[in-house]
């Protein structure tokens, strides 16, 4: 995998050069982008000491399989497309349920177990196994999710394609994204935490701890919490005013199974309908 990583480096260093007919160019980045699609590489990974690998060079064969490849007409059943990146196919040989509706590009990973309610995911992402992204719930290019890990109606997940060396989106094992909850801007949400619906989470986003006031991160949520949208008042010439944050009102066991209705028990003690 050296040797294809140089490959690739190199051809993005002379991209402006680059023939959209180098056959042995698109030869090397297809590979790259099916290494990708076959979940033998992934775009970023999480370190032993929890920092996050960015793999930088398989964002820059996504990026240039979008440069050296032409736009064509897709049919599928009655439905006609206009793009350069084909569709997934052999759904069931991987072990993933897709219900109509749903669609997911060429260089993304579903594992075994996904479910794919009408929703999309796109190239360079990776979703985990036994993971579900629910209805019109949309995986931005290059996000990661993990195991276990479900995606509600409408959630948004960020894609982070550019700058390369830019962390995506990443949500961790057993996480449970409720609806209409945003996550972009190389934001992170930990194992077995909770966002409740309508979350809105960037890398700018400030996560503050409700027991102390603490500001815990900016665009992290730590592992185990159940987090809410919320507002932290601002002075400003014309007036005070409520910026988004994020609320931990609760930390779980490590491990502890997710039970939606004391969840939403959870919730409500706190004045958060879902």
């Amino acid at each position: 995998m050296s040797d294809l990583k140089s490959t690739i480096e190199s051809l993005w260093q002379n991209r402006a050069e680059l023939a959209v007919d180098d056959v042995d160019a698109n030869r090397a980045v297809l590979e790259a982008v099916t290494l990708l699609d076959r979940g033998e590489a992934r775009v970023a990974e999480i370190a032993a000491d929890g920092s996050v690998i960015v793999h930088e060079w398989l964002k820059l064969a996504i990026l240039l399989y979008f440069r050296q490849s032409e736009m064509a007409t897709l049919e599928i059943g009655p439905f006609e497309y206009a793009d350069k990146i084909p569709l997934k196919h052999d759904y069931q040989a991987a072990g993933v349920r897709v219900v109509p509706g749903a669609s997911a590009r060429f260089g993304s990973f579903l594992d075994r177990g996904v479910v794919m309610m009408p929703s999309y995911v796109n190239i360079g992402a990776r979703v985990g196994a036994n993971s579900m992204v629910d209805t019109w719930a949309t995986v931005g290019s290059c996000a990661q999710i993990g195991a276990n890990v479900h995606l509600g109606g409408g959630v948004g997940i960020g894609g982070v394609l550019e700058p390369p060396q830019a962390a995506p989106v990443i949500i961790e094992d057993d996480a449970m994204i409720f609806s209409r909850c945003i996550v972009v801007d190389g934001a992170r949400v930990g194992a077995g935490t909770v966002l409740g619906a309508g979350c809105v989470l960037s890398s700018t986003i400030p996560v503050i701890d409700a027991e102390t006031g603490q500001e815990l991160s900016r665009g992290h949520v730590p592992p185990w919490s159940v987090a809410v949208s919320a507002t932290r008042p601002r002075s400003f010439p014309g007036g005070q005013f409520g910026l988004p944050c994020v609320l931990v009102i609760k930390r779980l066991d490590e491990g502890e199974r997710h039970d939606k209705a004391q969840l939403n028990s959870i919730l409500r003690d706190h004045g958060v309908a879902q």
